[in-house]
């Protein structure tokens, strides 16, 4: 019986406060200085001459606190009249920052920050502001960083914000380390990822700071390379860091690679109003990516095949979902699914976000433009497409409804990121020295111009360019890259002359058909040369100032699987350079094709033919000293670089034709417990011959060959390669050379 009586009692209650209402026939605020009564009249929505319930108060109550205008607000109803009282808020005048140098980093705090000048502040805004700000200076590597405030009141209601700032010294990354079920050796790992290790001479890198965000972006590196070598079911987990010292961290990535799968069944439905041998080429995919290794790419080619066959059969409403199923513990059955999704058409694109990258450039990567149909793949190939510009840390979209039925808005926001860098290296092995140094900038004026510009030194060659590449030329879809170079060569020790060489080149890549590119160059080049008092009579004739015009064009197909350490796939490139004018007319021809092939587990075997020829197309005229061929050091290991094939008196003078053959096989299974260490074995055979100006010069055509064992070794001071070879067939006057190493590093 008591238990009822609550319950109804409690129903009472609720039903009394539900009903209660009361109407005022004026109102009377008070407390407001800025803001004037009817603005706090419209934020209550509270009406004369209307039945006001307990509930309408509450919400209104709520409402006006919501302006952010109010410390503190009452309402009541008494006598017919409506009471206001409230408390304003003081107003922001100004927001400082002391402790930060930067200009830079102020604003990027500015931005981010909730509290602005000339709005009111908030005391829970501002520990909002305090925890972002920490954040921000941990996320840019100053993890041992400060960060208090301190208000300053003003007479007239106004408020100073003062953020102080201790920004400490910034994290560095004393060592990286791979633990667990890594599968590969950390010294590839270490290659794959952007974090480096801090050394003395790394003055120029913002990779050895620990930075939230990148780590971020080496989970997301490594997980693709793990996934794209089979590793459907791989995880990356959580990076975390071990601190040392006052300053120096141990950043540490836990992997578990799990089993190696294969592609298994491919299976693709679709609308029954759809034709399905629009879809044939599809199962020509299906069937050569059957028991091969799963490849996240390969799943991405299946989705753009997918979108050239929604563009072409004009599928304007196409969408496409993959579902996957593991069968026999280590392959994956495939089906995708073709669906008409909603049907509506793009009324406008919101582009916000960009501060410094023109909306122009932006909205041209955009497939799925303003009044069009909307299709989910191709805008995902829109977004695809910005993210691989590497302009943006971020692209977001948000699809909004339109003004009317069947139309949508769409919010695209990006967050742009730092595009320009300073880079250095320097190297020292056995054919001498170098240093390079260049600056760069993806982003030029805004419109995602590339600006490039190297200068690179060695023991022989001095060489500076300038490249300037339009992703996007006159809107053709095709890049348009121009470029200056001086390079200065001397020779005069070990080949008797010397030449200097200016030439400006325009040109452009592009793929033509699927896995087919083609890169045509013209360039215009004036060449000086020298020989010395000791040069053959035939090298002497040559001196003197060279004009050319001369294209060039490169055919290349590519089936790798990666253009980074590809285990799968040929790349087949035909090369020709043909004078235009000139005063030489040499013609180059070249072929080259490389072919890799996974034989066992991340055991990868390259086979590759390398072929290039010089010839005049005027007669009597000779290929010019300086461009006559020289076999590529990588090409024949196991000889001095430069010291084979034909020879003048004592000068080797390089040849007319070379051709090599190439087989390399890596070895993870040999020393794995050497982490830092790869190793791997070749089998090189090369030719050089054919002295075009001379028939009593050797003409050095004998068939060289060489074995051996080549080592890749992450040392502190840098990655340090080093072959030892053994030739097995030489001519006479070769100069061999069994232990070659090189030792480079970047600042």
């Amino acid at each position: 019986m008591f238990k009822y009586l609550l319950k109804f009692t409690v129903l009472q209650l609720f039903f009394l406060t539900a009903v209660f209402a009361e109407v005022f026939l004026d109102h009377q605020v008070t407390g407001n200085i800025r803001v004037s009564t009817q603005t706090i009249l419209n934020f209550s929505n509270l009406k004369k001459n209307v039945d006001v319930t307990n509930n309408e108060i509450n919400k209104a109550l709520k409402d006006i606190y919501e302006s952010n205008f109010f410390e503190d607000v009452t309402i009541k109803i008494e006598n017919k009249i409506l009471y206001i009282d409230v408390k304003e808020l003081p107003i922001i005048q100004d927001i400082e920052f002391n402790g930060i140098k930067a200009k830079k980093f102020i604003t990027l705090l500015e931005e981010q920050i909730l509290l602005k000048p000339k709005s009111s502040f908030n005391k829970f805004k501002l520990q909002n502001d305090l925890d972002k700000i920490s954040n921000i200076l941990r996320q840019s590597g100053y993890y041992f960083s400060k960060v208090d405030v301190d208000q300053k009141i003003n007479s007239n209601n106004t408020i100073n914000i003062i953020f102080n700032v201790e920004m400490g010294e910034k994290a560095l990354i004393h060592e990286i380390k791979f633990i667990g079920d890594k599968k590969f050796k950390s010294s590839k790992l270490q290659s794959i990822i952007q974090s480096e290790e801090n050394k003395i001479w790394k003055f120029l890198s913002k990779n050895k700071y620990l930075n939230k965000e990148r780590t971020e972006l080496d989970k997301r590196l490594l997980k693709n390379f793990y996934l794209n070598k089979g590793y459907y079911n791989v995880n990356v987990e959580n990076v975390y860091t071990q601190l040392l010292n006052e300053q120096d961290f141990s950043l540490v990535f836990k992997i578990d690679a799990g089993k190696k799968f294969l592609f298994n069944e491919f299976a693709i439905t679709i609308p029954d109003d759809y034709e399905s041998i629009k879809f044939a080429e599809l199962k020509k995919v299906f069937n050569d990516l059957k028991n091969s290794a799963y490849s996240n790419n390969k799943i991405e080619l299946i989705l753009d095949e997918i979108d050239k066959i929604a563009t072409s059969e004009n599928y304007e409403f196409i969408d496409a979902t993959v579902s996957e199923t593991i069968v026999d513990d280590n392959k994956i059955n495939f089906t995708f699914n073709i669906t008409e999704g909603e049907k509506f058409y793009v009324e406008r694109i919101n582009v916000v976000g960009n501060s410094i990258t023109n909306e122009a450039f932006i909205r041209e990567q955009i497939i799925v433009d303003e009044g069009d149909p909307f299709n989910k793949l191709l805008h995902n190939s829109s977004i695809n497409r910005l993210k691989s510009t590497n302009i943006f840390k971020s692209v977001k979209s948000k699809i909004n409804e339109g003004s009317s039925v069947g139309l949508k808005v769409i919010d695209l926001t990006v967050e742009e990121k730092p595009t320009g860098e300073i880079t250095a290296g320097a190297g020292y092995g056995s054919s001498g020295s170098s240093f390079s140094i260049g600056i760069r900038e993806n982003n030029f004026n805004g419109n995602g111009i590339k600006v490039d510009l190297d200068l690179s030194i060695n023991t022989e060659t001095i060489k500076g360019r300038f490249d300037y590449t339009n992703p996007n030329f006159a809107y053709s879809g095709r890049a348009l890259m121009t470029s200056l170079q001086s390079t200065s060569t001397d020779k005069e020790k070990d080949y008797g002359f010397k030449s200097s060489l200016n030439k400006f080149s325009i040109g452009s890549s592009f793929e033509q058909f699927d896995n087919l590119y083609f890169s045509p160059t013209i360039s215009i080049g004036n060449e000086k040369l020298t020989t010395t008092a000791n040069a053959s009579a035939n090298y002497k004739k040559q001196e003197g100032s060279y004009f050319d015009v001369l294209f060039n064009y490169a055919l290349s197909y590519d089936t790798r699987n990666s253009g980074y350490r590809p285990s799968s796939g040929y790349i087949s490139t035909v090369i020709q350079e043909i004078p235009v004018v000139s005063n030489g007319y040499n013609v180059i021809n070249g072929y080259q094709i490389t072919s890799y092939k996974e034989y066992l587990e991340n055991s990868v075997l390259t086979i590759g033919l390398y072929t290039r020829a010089i010839n005049s197309i005027r007669s009597n005229t000779d290929a010019r000293v300086s461009k006559r061929l020289y076999l590529p050091q990588s090409k024949l290991r196991g000889f001095k670089a430069g010291k084979v094939g034909p020879k003048d008196g004592n000068d080797f003078v390089g040849g007319n034709y070379m051709a090599s053959f190439n087989a390399a096989s890596t070895l993870p299974f040999v020393l794995p417990s050497f982490d830092k260490v790869d190793f791997s074995v070749f089998f090189d055979v090369a030719n050089l011959w054919h002295v075009d100006y001379s028939k009593v010069a050797d003409q050095g055509n004998t068939v060289r060959s060489t074995t051996g064992v080549a080592a890749d070794v992450l040392t502190p001071m840098g990655p340090l390669s080093f072959s030892l070879s053994k030739p097995i067939t030489k001519a006479d006057g070769d100069l061999t050379e069994g232990f070659r190493f090189n030792l480079g590093t970047t600042f």
